[in-house]
């Protein structure tokens, strides 16, 4: 029988306990679907030293080896990554032992993927240079300003670059370990797994990582908050920007100066964009006809419809259903 394919985390002192346990238990249970006459995955985590080690939620792990004697026969290195959220800000962490193996570790390796904020340690080892690359929103900027060589989008759930892959926060670690296993074994094995691992959804990389009125949040004050979520219950409606100004009982020109000081966009960009995610949920979710999500949206037309998905996605609507149609939505009306 074929040997196992080898999966090496390399890990640090504070490092996220889901980067390092999320895409373990995908490769765990999709070697156990595959049975015991199948090569599947064996995954190991590499320190600086083998032994214990700490994680940002306090739970300790243990390492399996030391990076130093992790050796050849590495199919896959996967980079766990960690945010410091202290004294108010949000930066990713370096850690300089990780960074300097990567530079001497990486080329013997069929596949290497930095995750969520693990993707600064790709680039900091000069692995992300010239690619295209995405990591946690949060430190998306980070990423962008310490590494201008990096053509950084905040917005995909995961990048692939060649044998160089990179993925958003948290959660989507296990959305990349998924495309491994499929890109490995097949579709068919990677949605047993996410079934087996209870995910609504196996979601492909394209998808967006984060909301629009979720990253409206950290800067808005609380009139800005409290406008986002009317927004929210009147999208139907016309919203010109004088109705959203006498929300706020202030002129439209102090309104707009306003809005873009705290949301970084106008307002008109900004209900453009929360219109759209209205339209792509409704695509992947409901059997809702394109005129209809047109006018739940407040876009009002299908031409609208069209305009806002090529301008904004490069794609039409009816495409972006064929590809983030979620499985458990009923079948669609031709679009």
């Amino acid at each position: 029988m074929t040997a196992p394919r080898r999966v090496v985390i390399a890990a640090f002192p504070g490092v996220e306990l889901l980067d390092v346990t999320g895409p373990a238990e995908v490769f765990s249970i999709a070697s156990r679907l595959l049975g015991p006459d199948k090569p599947g995955y064996r995954v190991e985590v590499a320190a600086a030293a083998a032994g214990e080690l700490h994680t940002s939620g306090g739970i300790r792990l243990v390492a399996d080896v030391a990076l130093e004697a992790v050796g050849d026969g590495v199919d896959t290195l996967l980079v766990a990554g960690a945010m410091d959220l202290s004294a108010g800000r949000v930066e990713a962490v370096v850690d300089p032992v990780v960074a300097d193996w990567l530079t001497r570790a990486v080329p013997g390796t069929r596949r290497v993927a930095g995750l969520c904020a693990g993707a600064h340690l790709l680039a900091a080892a000069g692995m992300l240079d010239g690619l295209s690359a995405t990591t946690h929103w949060l430190t998306a900027e980070q990423l962008a300003a310490d590494y201008p060589s990096v053509a950084v989008d905040p917005d995909p759930i995961f990048v692939r670059a060649g044998r160089v892959w990179t993925c958003a926060g948290v959660t989507a670690v296990l959305d990349l370990a998924l495309a491994m296993v499929a890109q490995d074994h097949g579709q068919a094995l990677a949605l047993d797994t996410a079934r087996a691992m209870v995910m609504y959804l196996k979601r492909p990389g394209g998808q967006s990582q984060f909301s629009v009125p979720l990253s409206l949040q950290a800067p808005a004050d609380d009139r800005i908050d409290g406008l986002r979520l009317w927004i929210q219950d009147h999208l139907a409606e016309d919203l010109p920007v004088q109705v959203l100004a006498d929300q706020l009982h202030l002129s439209v020109r102090h309104f707009s100066r306003l809005f873009r000081s705290r949301a970084g966009r106008t307002p008109s960009d900004y209900l453009e964009a929360v219109r759209l995610e209205a339209a792509r949920r409704l695509l992947e979710e409901s059997d809702r006809t394109l005129p209809g999500i047109a006018a739940d949206t407040g876009l009002g037309s299908v031409e609208t419809l069209h305009r806002v998905f090529r301008n904004r996605l490069g794609t039409t609507p009816a495409e972006y259903r064929r590809r983030f149609r979620s499985p458990d939505a009923t079948a669609s009306p031709a679009a």
